[in-house]
């Protein structure tokens, strides 16, 4: 439950790392039934690019195929239909790149404040490549009471 810094080559598992541990958590903490409305998202994982989110977003539901939980991933390039009508549904896990996610929050389509876990991957790519302001915007619509992970496959010293 505490904040962590992980860093291996790439191929060497580190999405199985993190998502893992979160489907199991997950999992052992089923959602309050008694309240209402759409199910607020638990998980968020911050990718920087479309194709590592939907990489991502697969290995979720390779892990928890047998698992009650839900998800999506959001990104920008495409229409946000279909991305819009899974947050009104209510997900447990949101992956999803910066941009268009904070498009939606705009929109007042996205509800962080159930956020337990936060992943960012590819955390020294994502500020390389200008997300710092993005990556602080979004975390500050969650609680303050989560845990966050980063991790990389190139983390510099």
């Amino acid at each position: 439950g505490r904040d962590l810094l992980g860093c291996a080559q790439t191929g060497t598992g580190k999405t199985a790392a993190f998502a893992l541990p979160i489907l199991h958590r997950l999992h052992a903490a089923p959602v309050d039934k008694a309240r209402r409305g759409a199910v607020k998202a638990r998980v968020l994982v911050l990718s920087p690019t479309r194709e590592l989110a939907t990489q991502i977003a697969e290995s979720f539901a390779t892990y928890g195929t047998h698992l009650p939980i839900s998800g999506t991933v959001i990104y920008g390039g495409v229409g946000q239909g279909k991305q819009v009508r899974d947050l009104q549904r209510g997900v447990d896990v949101i992956i999803a790149t910066p941009g268009r996610l904070i498009d939606l929050m705009e929109q007042g389509h996205v509800d962080l404040s159930g956020v337990q876990t936060f992943v960012l991957d590819e955390a020294d790519r994502m500020l390389d490549m200008g997300f710092i302001n993005p990556i602080r915007r979004i975390e500050k619509a969650m609680s303050k009471d989560r845990q966050t992970l980063l991790f990389s496959a190139t983390m510099p010293k």
